[in-house]
């Protein structure tokens, strides 16, 4: 097994969009020494920057590399140490707001740890960025998205440090499947976030526009400025057409980059960085079980899953003969010494008897899996008629629950299923607080199919509120079923 010493700043091959071979990112990551690591970290100036998250842009820095030098305008009253950013921040009433959001309370504790999970991450996205000609302070875009971390996930179900929703991930290179989802690496997805924006800015021309983009979506954007006829955010952001979170968006990163290069004037002076993100590479085979891994590097699984994000399950992918998996670099040693003559292909599948006659894309609706992940472990076609009593090894491991939490994007609700369960939890909350228990005079009412809560209280008479307090511990959890049997008035 071959072994590989990772640059954890990397240089990547830019290309467009059209040129990706295969949909997968092309990179090349430069094998180095520690030293020269650090060469490359004084060459860029990302310690350089007095008071800054580590992979700030610093006014040299921008001169260098021959970017728009941005100087920050009617911010003198905040007494900032650093007024200069390479992409375009402004101070007005809604950067302000954000800014006592971020400097206050429980918006204050929030920004102290994505500043400190930005000591291991922020230096790459900066090093990525730049590769493509991007100003290094979109690394508070991801700050903004995510708070740096890979397993972020939103309600829409964007996911990973930049946030990429499925469609958009995969056609900017990303492989997202059963077994990997790269939009949680930090590396592919920094790669990934680093040409879609270049391709945003080279649509509108305009950094905040970008950004809107990115949040929004390149289409929604475009049909702003044809609305308003402008290409000014801050016009744009007066009308009705964007959503709320999009005319958030831009003042909130404008308000991290402003907190993040002057830590000190808002006096975050004891943030405890995380460790650089470092690491090696070891070259390991198809379909080989992590938790064996984690045992002979003498790691911990959860660890092991730290340094490689994108691993979704506990085996690495069998769409490829070999994986590269990253361990922390004291770990070498330990591989070396006893991976040798062992054997680590997963086998610990839980079984399953068939109970009936049917085809495999049956026991995978069943579970909920992938039919193809289903035919591959099981080494059969995915149309396959599977006999009664025959043994299926479902993708589960032996000691897991069906409901471990690898396995948990399995029950995932949708989108519009959790907004109405939160609406629901709403009215029930308000119903508890305002309405009156008429349990003593009432009566009861049997509950048929297709009555809501609205429904009965029409019917009945009886103020929704009232329903909901008198009947709270019926409706707390659940919506009501047919055979139910409320009070009602």
């Amino acid at each position: 097994m071959k072994i590989f010493k990772i640059l954890i700043l990397i240089t990547v091959i830019s290309c467009s969009t059209t040129e990706k071979k295969g949909g997968e990112i092309e990179q090349e990551v430069h094998k180095a020494t520690s030293t020269e690591i650090e060469k490359e970290i004084s060459e860029y100036a990302l310690d350089q920057c007095s008071g800054c998250i580590l992979g700030s842009s610093t006014q040299d820095d921008i001169i260098k590399n021959k970017k728009t030098l941005f100087k920050l305008e009617g911010a003198e009253s905040l007494g900032l140490e650093n007024l200069y950013f390479d992409f375009p921040v402004e101070i007005n009433k809604h950067v302000t707001r954000w800014i006592r959001n971020f400097t206050k309370g429980k918006g204050r504790r929030q920004f102290a740890r994505y500043a400190a999970r930005a000591g291991r991450y922020a230096p790459i996205f900066s090093k990525i960025l730049n590769d493509y000609g991007l100003p290094r302070d979109l690394i508070f875009l991801s700050m903004a998205e995510s708070g740096f971390q890979n397993t972020a996930k939103s309600w829409a179900k964007a996911v990973g440090p930049w946030q990429f929703m499925k469609f958009t991930g995969k056609r900017y290179g990303l492989k997202v499947n059963w077994y990997r989802d790269e939009r949680r690496d930090p590396i592919k997805a920094s790669i990934a976030a680093a040409k879609y924006l270049k391709d945003l800015h080279g649509m509108f021309g305009d950094w905040r526009l970008a950004a809107a983009g990115y949040n929004a979506g390149e289409g929604k954007i475009k049909r702003a400025i044809r609305r308003y006829k402008t290409k000014n955010f801050w016009k744009i952001r007066k009308g009705r057409y964007l959503r709320p979170e999009t005319k958030n968006y831009i003042p909130k990163i404008m308000a991290l980059t402003i907190i993040g290069k002057n830590l000190n004037t808002f006096g975050f002076t004891d943030i405890d960085f995380e460790k650089r993100l470092d690491f090696e590479e070891i070259e390991v085979g198809k379909n080989q079980d992590l938790y064996d891994l984690a045992s002979t590097l003498e790691m911990d699984f959860k660890e092991l899953k730290r340094y490689n994000p994108e691993l979704m399950r506990w085996q690495t992918p069998f769409d490829s003969d070999t994986y590269f998996l990253r361990v922390p670099p004291e770990k070498l040693v330990t591989w070396k010494k006893n991976h040798t003559g062992q054997n680590y292909t997963a086998t610990k599948f839980k079984p399953y008897k068939m109970k009936s006659t049917t085809s495999l894309k049956a026991v995978a609706k069943k579970f909920r899996l992938p039919s193809n992940v289903l035919a591959t472990i099981n080494g059969v076609s995915s149309s396959k008629r599977m006999k009664r009593e025959e043994i299926v090894k479902l993708p589960f491991r032996l000691d897991h629950s069906n409901r471990h939490k690898l396995y948990s994007d399995l029950y995932e609700r949708s989108p519009r299923r959790v907004r109405r369960k939160r609406t629901y939890r709403k009215w029930v909350r308000r119903g508890r607080a305002k309405g009156r228990d008429i349990s003593s005079g009432g009566k009861a009412y049997k509950v048929r199919k297709g009555d809501t809560l609205w429904d009965i209280a029409k019917k009945t008479g009886t103020p929704i509120n009232d329903l909901i307090k008198t009947n709270y511990k019926k409706v707390k959890s659940r919506s009501i079923k047919p055979g139910d049997t409320l009070v009602v008035k």
